[in-house]
C-alpha cells in the first residue's frame, strides 16, 4: 500500500516539480493512446537527475512498493501505464530527464538522457552532420529511454537496424538502486555478460534505464523517393531483391501497404491523397538513400523502376519530384494507424515472419480470418524490409465496435497460430507488455519463460520493476 508517508518520503526525492498526486494532472498519463489501457495511481514522480531516480528506486526496493517506468507513454501494450487492475504501483516518468544529447562527431556517437525525444535527438545529429538511424511515427513523444527499454524498429530497419543495434551502451538503475555505466561508446568489449544488452528490451522489468550512447551514421545526403503499385505481396518481395541489388544495397525504406488501409487514410485524414490514377491491391513506398551528394540515386531509382515495369513486378509508380510530394507520400504512410483509429474498431497485431514467408502468410491468416470472423477487414501494412507486418483487423463495416473488440483474444489466438507456424513472432516491435504476456506465454517454448523469469528474479528478487509486464 502506498500511504502517506511513502508519498511524503518519495516526494522529498524530486521535489515540488516533479511529484505529481492530483487525478486530473496524472489522467494523460495512466491513459494510452488507444484508450485500451486506463490506469490510475496516487503518485506519479519525475526525476531529473540519475541519483534522484535512484534514490527513489531504492527506496521503493526497501519498502516493496511496486514501480513503473514510462517515457513519452506512446506504448501500445499496456506496459507503461500504472495501476491496471486497481494495483497500487508508483508511475515513475523519465520526461524531465532530457537535457540536451551530446554528439561526438568524431565517433559517430550520441548520448542521450532518457527523456529525450527522438525527434530531438534526430536534429541534434543533424547539426553535426550526422545521421539518427531510427525513424518512426511517434518521434516527436516517444523517448530514448523508451525506445530502448521497447528495442523501438520503425521504418529504417532495413539500413540501420533496430533500437538495440544501435546502442553501444547505457546507463541504467538496477531494481536494488544501483547503477550501471556502460556508456563509453565501445564497439568491442567482450567482458562477460552484456548488461546493456539484457536491459534493452526488457520493457523496464529489470531496471530504469536513464542514459543511452547510440551510434550514428552519415548523412542521407541524397535520396530517391517513390510510390509503387504492386500486385501482390510476392511481386512486392521480388521487388525487395531487385531494388537492392539495383541500388547497391542503398534501401533505406520498404513500406508495403494494403488498399483498404490506404483507403481509410484518405477518407479520414486531411492532406492525403492517392498519388496515381489507377487502383492496385497493394502499394510500397520505396527510399533510396546515399551519404554522396551528388549521388546517382535517382538514376539507380529509375533503373528500378523500368526494370520492376519491365518483370511485371509493378503497374504504376511516381517518384517524388519535390519535397512537398515526399511529404505526401510519407504522410499517406504514416496516417494508417490514426485512420483506423477513426474507422471504428480496430484489433492490431505487431508481428514478424521470414521474408520468405510473408506472402503466403499474409494470404493464409486473411482465409482464416474471413472465414472465422465473416466481415472483417484485414488491412496489413509495415516494414516489409525487415518481414515486420502490423496485420491489423477492422470492424465489419457497421458492426457494433464493443461487441467486435469483445472478440480480440480469439482473434489475437487465430492471428498469432498462424505466426509460429510460419516460424514468425507475435511481437515484432511493440513488445508484450501487459496486453500480450498471456500470448507470450502460450506460444514461447517452456525453456526460454523459465530463463527469462530465472533473469527476472535475479535481477528484481523483490518484484518491483514493472510487476505485470511480461509475465506475472
Amino acid at each position: 500500500m502506498i500511504n502517506s508517508d511513502h508519498i511524503a518520503k518519495l516526494s522529498e526525492f524530486v521535489g515540488e516539480k516533479g511529484t505529481t498526486t492530483d487525478p486530473r494532472n496524472l489522467e494523460p498519463f495512466v491513459t494510452e493512446w488507444r484508450d485500451k489501457f486506463i490506469g490510475q495511481t496516487p503518485l506519479m514522480l519525475s526525476p531529473k537527475k540519475t541519483d534522484e531516480a535512484a534514490k527513489i528506486i531504492r527506496y521503493c526496493n526497501q519498502h516493496k512498493i511496486p514501480i513503473v517506468p514510462q517515457g513519452g507513454n506512446t506504448g501500445l501494450v499496456g506496459g507503461g501505464i500504472a495501476g491496471l487492475d486497481n494495483a497500487q504501483e508508483v508511475l515513475l516518468s523519465t520526461r524531465r530527464m532530457k537535457a540536451e544529447p551530446t554528439v561526438n562527431p568524431s565517433d559517430f556517437t550520441l548520448v542521450a538522457e532518457a527523456g529525450c525525444t527522438v525527434a530531438t535527438m534526430q536534429d541534434a545529429a543533424s547539426e553535426q552532420g550526422r545521421l539518427f538511424g531510427l525513424s518512426l511515427a511517434s518521434e516527436g513523444s516517444c523517448t530514448a529511454g523508451g525506445i530502448a527499454a521497447t528495442n523501438a524498429g520503425g521504418v529504417h530497419v532495413i539500413r540501420y537496424g533496430t533500437t538495440r543495434a544501435m546502442i553501444l551502451g547505457i546507463e541504467a538503475i538496477l531494481p536494488d538502486g544501483t547503477i550501471i555505466d556502460e556508456l563509453s561508446g565501445l564497439r568491442k568489449n567482450n567482458t562477460g555478460y552484456p548488461l546493456s544488452q539484457l536491459l534493452i528490451g526488457a520493457e523496464g522489468t529489470l531496471g530504469l534505464i536513464t542514459k543511452i550512447c547510440f551510434r550514428l551514421f552519415p548523412q542521407e545526403l541524397s535520396r530517391a523517393t517513390a510510390w509503387l503499385a504492386v500486385p501482390s505481396p510476392q511481386d512486392a518481395l521480388k521487388l525487395l531483391s531487385l531494388s537492392r541489388e539495383v541500388s547497391e544495397d542503398q534501401v533505406s525504406v520498404f513500406e508495403l501497404m494494403d488498399r483498404s488501409a490506404l483507403e481509410f487514410t484518405y477518407q479520414h485524414i486531411p492532406g492525403t491523397r492517392d498519388p496515381l490514377g489507377d487502383i492496385s491491391p497493394w502499394y510500397v513506398l520505396i527510399e533510396i538513400a546515399s551519404s554522396a551528394e551528388n549521388s546517382a540515386v535517382d538514376d539507380r531509382m529509375q533503373a528500378l523502376l523500368e526494370n520492376a515495369l519491365a518483370d511485371g513486378l509493378i503497374t504504376d509508380g511516381a517518384v517524388a519530384q519535390s519535397l512537398d510530394q515526399r511529404k505526401l507520400f510519407w504522410r499517406n504512410r504514416e496516417s494508417i494507424s490514426e485512420a483506423q483509429k477513426l474507422e471504428g474498431g480496430s484489433i492490431k497485431h505487431d508481428v514478424s515472419v521470414p521474408l520468405g514467408q510473408i506472402a503466403v502468410f499474409i494470404q493464409s491468416t486473411t482465409q482464416a480470418l474471413h472465414t472465422s470472423f465473416p466481415g472483417v477487414r484485414v488491412t496489413p501494412f509495415g516494414h516489409l524490409g525487415d518481414g515486420n507486418l502490423h496485420f491489423n483487423v477492422m470492424q465489419p463495416k457497421d458492426a457494433d465496435k464493443t461487441a467486435f473488440l469483445d472478440q480480440w483474444e480469439a482473434m489475437n489466438r487465430l492471428v498469432h497460430d498462424e505466426v509460429i507456424a510460419h516460424g514468425g513472432s507475435i511481437s515484432a516491435e511493440h513488445g508484450i507488455g501487459v496486453l500480450k504476456k498471456a500470448e507470450l506465454l502460450r506460444t514461447k517454448p517452456a525453456a526460454e519463460i523459465t530463463a527469462m523469469k530465472a533473469i527476472k528474479k535475479a535481477f528484481d528478487p523483490n518484484h518491483i520493476m514493472n510487476p505485470r509486464c511480461l509475465f506475472d
